[in-house]
C-alpha cells in the first residue's frame, strides 16, 4: 500500500515530483509560513513519512503520536529541531540535506561581511531617500576587507568554503574547531587558534557551528568582550549560538563595529533594539535561498523518503543506529 507523506509546508515542486513518481500519497499541511505544530499533532498518526522544516519542532509528544511513522526527512542540514532520542526509541529514521547548501551559505557569509563593512544597506537607503548630493570625502566611510583577519568558528564544509572565498581577498585566516582541519590550513593558509586568540585578533568573525549544548550562547557577554575593538560579527549558522542581548550591548557600546545576521536567537522574533541599529544588516534566514539550492534540498529530502520506502538505507541518515540494530 502506498505510503502517506505529510509535508509541513510547501516546498519546491522538484521534491513533490519524486514522491508522486513513486506513487506516494502527499498531504501538505500549509502553503504559508504558520506554526504547524497543532495541525501536525492531529495528522501525524496517519503518516508513514514526514518531511519537515528546521522551523518545525518535532518533539517527543509528536513522535509518540506517530504510530506508523518510519522516517522524518528534515529539509535542512541541521536537525536540532527533532528529538533524536525519541526517534531512536521508536525506531524512526531521521535524515537531513547535508552538503547541498555549502556554497550558497558561504556566499551569503561573504555577502553579509561586505554589506556591513561597506555600509551597503545604509548607503542604499541614503540614496533612495534623495540624500545623495554628490561625492564627499567623508560620506559613509566603511571598512576594508582585503588584507584583514577573518576568524572562522567552525571549520566544517561551510567554514572551509568561506575560507576559500576569503583567501581571494588576501585575508589572514584563523579558525577555531575541536578538530584540526589540515585542508583549510594547506589550501588557504589558515591557522588553528584557541577561541580567545581568534576573537581578540580577528577583524571579522564568521560563525559556522551546529547548535547544541556546547554551542548555545557560544558568544556570550564574556566572549564578545574578547573580540577586537571595531570588529564585525557574521552569523549564518544558528541564532542561539549568539546571546543577542550581549550582542546588542556590545554594539550599543561600540565595542563592535557592526554585525551581519541571517539567523536569530528567538526566530522569527528579533531582539528589540537590533533593528534600530544602522550598523547591523538583518536578513530573514535566506542563506540557502537560491532556486538551485532549494530545489536540490527538496529532491534530497524526498530521495531519503523513497529510499526508506524501498527498504533501502536513506543516503543522508543521521541516526544509523536505528537501522543497524540486530
Amino acid at each position: 500500500m502506498p505510503w502517506k507523506v505529510i509535508i509541513t509546508h510547501k516546498i519546491p515542486e522538484a521534491g513533490f515530483d519524486i514522491l508522486r513518481e513513486n506513487g506516494l500519497q502527499i498531504e501538505i499541511l500549509s502553503s504559508e509560513y504558520i506554526n504547524s505544530y497543532r495541525l501536525l499533532a492531529d495528522q501525524i498518526g496517519h503518516a508513514d513519512a514526514l518531511l519537515c522544516l528546521l522551523t518545525d519542532t518535532i518533539d517527543s509528544h509528536l513522535i509518540d503520536r506517530a504510530a506508523n511513522l518510519k522516517i522524518i526527512a528534515n529539509y535542512a542540514v541541521g536537525y536540532n529541531n527533532i528529538d533524536i532520542t525519541s526517534c531512536n526509541r521508536r525506531g524512526i529514521a531521521v535524515s537531513n540535506t547535508p552538503g547541498v547548501l555549502t556554497e550558497t551559505t558561504a556566499d551569503m557569509a561573504i555577502t553579509l561581511m561586505l554589506a556591513v563593512a561597506k555600509r551597503i544597506v545604509e548607503a542604499d537607503a541614503f540614496t533612495r531617500r534623495g540624500s545623495f548630493r554628490g561625492w564627499e570625502p567623508m560620506l559613509l566611510l566603511g571598512a576594508d576587507i582585503t588584507g584583514k583577519t577573518l576568524g572562522i568558528i567552525g571549520a566544517g564544509r561551510i567554514g572551509q568554503a568561506v575560507a576559500k572565498r576569503a583567501a581571494g581577498f588576501d585575508m589572514k585566516i584563523l579558525y577555531s574547531d575541536p578538530i584540526r582541519n589540515t585542508t583549510i590550513e594547506k589550501k588557504y593558509g589558515a591557522e588553528k587558534a584557541a577561541l580567545e586568540k581568534l576573537l581578540s585578533q580577528s577583524d571579522y568573525v564568521s560563525l559556522h557551528v551546529p547548535l547544541n549544548e556546547v554551542t548555545h550562547h557560544l558568544l556570550n557577554d564574556e566572549r564578545l568582550g574578547w573580540m577586537k575593538p571595531g570588529a564585525f560579527l557574521i552569523n549564518t549558522s544558528r541564532g542561539p549560538v549568539v546571546d543577542e542581548q550581549a550582542l546588542l550591548k556590545a554594539l550599543r557600546l561600540k565595542k563592535l563595529a557592526g554585525a551581519g545576521l541571517d539567523v536569530y536567537e528567538n526566530e522569527p522574533q528579533i531582539t528589540p533594539g537590533l533593528i534600530d541599529l544602522p550598523n547591523v544588516v538583518l536578513l530573514p534566514h535566506i542563506a540557502s535561498g537560491t532556486v538551485e539550492t532549494r530545489d536540490r534540498m527538496a529532491r534530497m529530502a524526498s530521495e531519503n523518503i523513497i529510499a526508506m520506502y524501498k527498504n533501502q538505507r536513506p543516503p543522508n541518515l543521521v541516526n544509523p543506529e536505528v537501522l543497524d540494530r540486530g
